[in-house]
């Protein structure tokens, strides 16, 4: 009899990938330090074709019918356990903020924001930002909802205009650094604003390659109503960037910067 769990074939992709995700930051290191942008490009170039290589590989086990009900709650059960791990990880950077802007340090003029920096208005970009982020979470959920009832049209328009939306947001987040007056090197203030705010640009990235894929599994008819295991997680992951976002705006550009 068949087993209803899938042991997973021997794979070059995770260490490839991590290999490229190293070689990314180094190269982005060296970018910001004054380097050639030779490394980051191929760092990036690699890590895209791996993702692709192993999404390929996913998607061929799905459509030969190894993801199973026990199989798929098992990813289900991991993709929660991942979403767990980056609350941990951003909160540690909030830990870090509040640390730092409950008691500013003398170096900083005992204030916060410190001396000399001037924080951006929360009620511009960030605002519009936050309105942008909070309208893809309605779209992928329009298209999770169209899929449920087997509405295949209403759920490509959902995921093609999440899919602008975030990347209208990053557009929008790109412009902001062009307009900051403080750099990642002002301090403490600035070290949390770009890591925090950037992380949560990477994973917003992230997220829309991710929706990206399900939006052409969708246009290949690779979705049902009882089997779309792989934009299912991708919308949790796109909820989480919402909220992030949130806690973000709330903390770091309304209370934080005022």
């Amino acid at each position: 009899m068949r087993s209803p769990f899938h042991l997973v074939e021997m794979s070059p992709w995770p260490v490839f990938c991590s290999v490229s995700v190293v070689c990314t930051v180094v190269g982005f290191v060296d970018w910001i330090s004054g380097g050639s942008l030779c490394l980051l490009f191929c760092s990036v170039g690699l890590l895209v074709v791996v993702l692709f290589q192993w999404l390929r590989d996913i998607i061929r086990e799905s459509n030969q019918g190894w993801h199973t009900s026990f199989v798929a709650s098992n990813i289900r059960f991991g993709m929660v356990l991942f979403i767990l791990s980056e609350v941990f990880f951003f909160l540690d950077f909030f830990w870090a903020f509040f640390s730092c802007s409950l008691v500013p340090g003398i170096e900083g003029g005992a204030v916060w924001p410190p001396v000399g920096v001037d924080s951006l208005d929360p009620f511009k970009i960030p605002l519009l930002n936050t309105a942008v982020l909070l309208g893809s979470g309605v779209s992928v959920t329009w298209a999770h909802h169209a899929v449920m009832v087997g509405n295949r049209m209403e759920a490509l328009w959902g995921l093609m205009l999440t899919l602008f939306l975030g990347l209208y947001f990053s557009m929008l987040q790109g412009f902001e650094y062009f307009e900051c007056s403080f750099t990642v090197a002002d301090g403490v203030y600035g070290s949390l604003f770009y890591v925090m705010t950037g992380f949560h640009g990477v994973h917003v990235i992230m997220g829309s390659m991710i929706l990206l894929v399900s939006l052409w599994r969708c246009f290949s008819y690779g979705f049902s109503s009882e089997r779309h295991i792989g934009l299912e997680i991708g919308i949790w992951y796109w909820h989480f960037v919402d909220v992030v976002w949130i806690c973000l705006f709330l903390c770091i550009y309304w209370w934080g910067g005022s």
